[in-house]
């Protein structure tokens, strides 16, 4: 059974000016990641804002992804919907192309209660036929409980949680349930500012937005981990704490698209578009990235793109 491993980005999506994916520079992206070592790739994800993509451009989505990737690494969507017949389809249609697992999060909008939320996952599971990962993103969905994955692990198809809490906590109280329950998963940090941590404690990787805008760092946390040089690691980690304060500064996920702006990619239109008072803030966010990211490209051999 596939089990999600080392570091994946929490994929961005570059659009055109009708909002639809920019397939060439969508392409031309992934090509960026996957030269510089990234284990595989979740696209239609938060940060990619695939909550605002309708259900063709969602499976469009994917299907760019596994044409690019040609096997080259896993692919694992995200199949966010507000209802469990919904996230089915897509995930039957990741499985059908051939994605590796998918990624399930739990409804939005409304707030249901834990049972309703357990019994979500629980029709995905059973009825997609695919891997699942689960995802715990409190931030904008109604966060997991601990009970309710202790018992989720139990089904054969689940190999994986990415936990974007941010709380290590709550962390290592999942790992605790999950071994309680005999489930042996992939453990993903889904917040970049503690991947050394969630390393330290038994996590496998990450999916996070950073992973796809600075593949060389994150991978470079991953592997002075895996060398046993965490002094490198440790330093590589607080590299990047500032401008993820930075782009976190801007609408999100409008201060993510700015950094790789400036590394190349033409990002488009934000889906959800600013208002017009938060132009000034973004052209501050933008400016400040700029100033951060250029001594730390230089390190790489690159420049910031003006």
């Amino acid at each position: 059974m596939f089990r999600p491993k080392g570091i994946y980005p929490a994929q961005m999506t570059p659009f055109d000016e009708n909002h639809r994916v920019n397939e060439a520079e969508f392409r031309r992206l992934l090509e960026f990641g996957i030269e510089r070592k990234l284990d595989g790739i979740f696209p239609v994800s938060s940060c990619g804002e695939g909550i605002h993509m309708d259900f063709e451009e969602k499976c469009r989505c994917m299907k760019i992804v596994v044409e690019q990737v040609n096997g080259r690494v896993p692919v694992t969507p995200g199949v966010v919907a507000s209802t469990p017949d919904e996230s089915v389809k897509l995930a039957k249609y990741a499985g059908s192309i051939g994605c590796a697992a998918v990624v399930v999060t739990p409804p939005y909008f409304y707030k249901p209660n834990g049972a309703m939320v357990e019994r979500f996952f629980e029709t995905i599971i059973e009825k997609s036929g695919v891997p699942v990962i689960l995802y715990n993103i409190p931030l904008f969905t109604s966060p997991l409980d601990y009970d309710t994955v202790k018992r989720l692990v139990r089904y054969d198809s689940v190999v994986g949680m990415k936990d974007s809490s941010g709380s290590m906590v709550d962390f290592m109280h999942f790992m605790d349930k999950i071994a309680i329950a005999g489930a042996d998963i992939a453990m993903l940090t889904g917040r970049e500012e503690n991947l050394l941590a969630s390393l330290l404690m038994g996590a496998e990787g990450c999916m996070t937005a950073t992973a796809g805008i600075f593949p060389e760092i994150m991978v470079g946390i991953y592997e002075a981990w895996k060398e046993g040089d965490l002094e490198k690691a440790l330093r590589l980690q607080r590299s990047i704490l500032v401008i993820i304060r930075t782009m976190f500064a801007a609408p999100f996920p409008i201060g993510f698209k700015l950094a790789l702006e400036l590394r190349g990619f033409k990002m488009g239109p934000p889906l959800l578009p600013p208002s017009h008072a938060d132009a000034h803030q973004i052209n501050l966010v933008r400016s400040r990235l700029r100033m951060l990211m250029e001594p730390l490209l230089e390190k790489y051999d690159e420049t910031v793109v003006m």
